[in-house]
């Protein structure tokens, strides 16, 4: 028997899915990620965007073309905001949402909508290592309730998986390099435990750790000390800070400054000073100024990102800022223009700092990667090779490198 799990969205969607497969694999199925013939379906959905949520209800008749009559199994995002969207189609026969991933494992042959919701952290079967690099889940759900954000709604309060779990699955899955993955990490807790007495905790893996995205309220001398004295975790932060003025931040509803948000860029690279900071921002964002956007350019600028990850802004119906005035199209097309233009820019004056500079770089399949987040290519390197290099001259979006040493 096989089945396929496909995907739409984020690492947490991409690694819950690896679970899946993982459970399914011990259940004596064959599996694959990709779409095909299979005698089941599950598809794990994302409802970050409009366009996300209409790829995902159209990709259940995709799925379909492959086999007609297997049964489709609907779970993540989009399941969980509009599940009468997926359980009247034809060929669904069970829509679970977000908040029990683990029942498509248990009643694989039962039907209905099950949404109840949770505030134990669900586990999955741990996943198998399927490349390098593996993310792995520490945290679910969201309690910040960003005025743009429909994910708070569909993924539940925030609650996070246990120290010792995200330790054995760490280990069990063997890979050189762990992302460790939620929709809110930064508000990680196991008792007493923080994300910093996590970092601690898990300095003795036999492997490199990687953070997902952080918030700026984390960034203090404290944690950036423990993660310090971890040893073996990436200096590489995505702290997302979505506006560069304090009238448009207060309407998202982040709980921060301007100011606030670049001193935490201050504290980092006085901790680290060749970490990478990357971040996500919101261009058109509803009563955005041509005044508030140009504090959003100049922050690029004055935070040094490394490389910016730039969104126009979406109306997410439910959300606070879906009833306010939008902007028009063409206003937000131009703005996204205009800061993609910046982040261009800004990833060039990021790089141009490392020239000739030697790195420690983890090789995949397509490259390799420095834990400062610059990308680096060695013909010569193997796939799952550390090596120490020197980087030579600019190539793609990282540098040539040449191999020192291997690590």
């Amino acid at each position: 028997m096989k089945a396929c799990v496909f995907t739409l969205g984020c690492k947490v969607n991409e690694a819950e899915s690896a679970s899946l497969m993982a459970g399914l694999e011990a259940r004596g199925w064959e599996t694959s990620a990709e779409p095909c013939a299979a005698d089941l379906y599950i598809l794990n959905t994302c409802a970050v965007t409009a366009e996300a949520e209409k790829k995902s209800r159209q990709a259940v008749a995709r799925l379909q073309k492959y086999n007609p009559s297997a049964p489709v199994i609907v779970c993540g995002c989009a399941s969980q905001r509009a599940p009468e969207a997926f359980a009247s189609r034809k060929g669904v026969t069970l829509v679970a949402g977000t908040m029990r991933k683990d029942l498509v494992l248990e009643r694989l042959d039962a039907r209905g909508v099950l949404l109840e919701g949770e505030r134990a952290f669900c586990e999955l079967p741990f996943a198998k290592r399927t490349r390098t690099r593996q993310d792995v889940r520490i945290q679910d759900g969201c309690d910040r309730f960003c005025s743009y954000c429909v994910i708070p709604y569909l993924r539940g309060r925030s609650r996070s998986r246990c120290m010792e779990r995200v330790r054995a699955e760490i280990l069990a899955c063997g890979a050189r390099e762990v992302v460790l993955t939620g929709i809110d990490i930064t508000s990680y807790r196991d008792g007493d435990a923080d994300l910093g007495d996590l970092l601690l905790y898990l300095a003795g893996v036999p492997a490199r750790i990687r953070l997902g995205s952080l918030e700026e309220g984390i960034v203090t001398r404290e944690f950036l000390e423990k993660m310090k004295a971890a040893g073996n975790v990436c200096e590489h932060f995505h702290l997302s800070a979505q506006s560069g003025a304090d009238r448009v931040l207060s309407a998202m509803n982040r709980r921060y400054t301007r100011a606030e948000y670049l001193e935490a860029c201050a504290r980092i690279y006085d901790v680290f000073p060749d970490a990478a900071i990357t971040t996500d921002l919101i261009a058109g964002f509803p009563s955005e100024t041509e005044e508030d956007f140009e504090g959003t350019l100049s922050l690029i600028r004055e935070a040094g990102f490394a490389r910016v990850h730039a969104f126009p802004y979406s109306p997410r119906p439910g959300t606070n800022a879906a009833k306010r005035k939008q902007l028009a199209a063409d206003v937000k097309k131009a703005r996204m223009a205009r800061l993609l233009q910046a982040a261009a820019e800004a990833e060039e004056r990021y790089l141009a700092r490392f020239a000739g500079r030697t790195f420690s770089a983890l090789f995949e399949a397509d490259g390799g990667c420095t834990a400062n987040y610059i990308r680096v290519y060695a013909e010569e390197a193997r796939e799952g090779g550390m090596y120490e290099v020197t980087l030579t001259e600019r190539e793609k979006d990282g540098y040539h490198a040449r191999i020192e040493k291997e690590i």
